[in-house]
Order: structure tokens, then sequence, then C-alpha cells
């Protein structure tokens, strides 16, 4: 019995986060979250309500293309799915009959 008790006594010792020399178990003091209104993100397409995406429109499309000539995803250019679709759509037209590159290996000095 006393066996028993001795056990017990050990394990309230060394769950309690003084054993591990920091205070609550080693994690951090807890910190109150600001709360904040995030802004709607409004697709460009949809606020403008403008028209197709033209895949012969070159200047429109390279704000939608990175330095690496890879197509931006959605969570950078704020458009709704269908619009991204379209974006993406119109790309890879302008792609295939180069008016746009494939990759951005021209651009590089060597």
């Amino acid at each position: 019995m006393t066996d028993y008790t001795n056990r017990s006594r050990e394990s309230e010792s060394s769950s309690s986060g003084e054993s591990r020399g920091g205070d609550a178990g080693g994690r951090r003091p807890f910190r109150p979250r600001r709360d904040f209104q995030r802004r709607p993100r409004v697709c460009p397409f949809c606020a403008e309500k403008m028209g197709p995406l033209d895949y012969k429109d070159v200047p429109a499309l390279r704000r939608f293309i990175s330095e690496r000539g890879r197509i931006l995803p959605r969570r950078r250019t704020a458009a709704c799915a269908k619009h991204q679709r379209m974006i993406s759509t119109a790309i890879k037209r302008a792609r295939q009959i180069a008016l746009l590159p494939y990759s951005a290996d021209h651009t590089r000095a060597r």
C-alpha cells in the first residue's frame, strides 16, 4: 500500500511544470487575440462588371503571371473560381499561339 501512494506522489511531482524549469510546462504565456475585421476579398472582375478576358490582351494577362512565367493562384489574384478559370484558359491560349512565354528562361542572363 505504501508503494502505491509513493508512485502517485512521484507522478504528481513529475507532471507539474516546475520540474521542467519553465512555467506552465514550457508553453508560451496566454496572450489575448486581437479582434479585427478582415475585409472580404472581392473579385476584380466581378467588382468592375468586366466582360470575358481576351487571350489577345497580353498586358492584362501579364498581371496574372509570375516573374517565372507561372499562372498565379487565386489567393494572389483575388479572383473568384469562375474568373480564375477564365484567366488560366486565356493564358494557356495566349501561350499556344506564342503571345506569352511558357517559361521565363529567355529573360535570365547567362
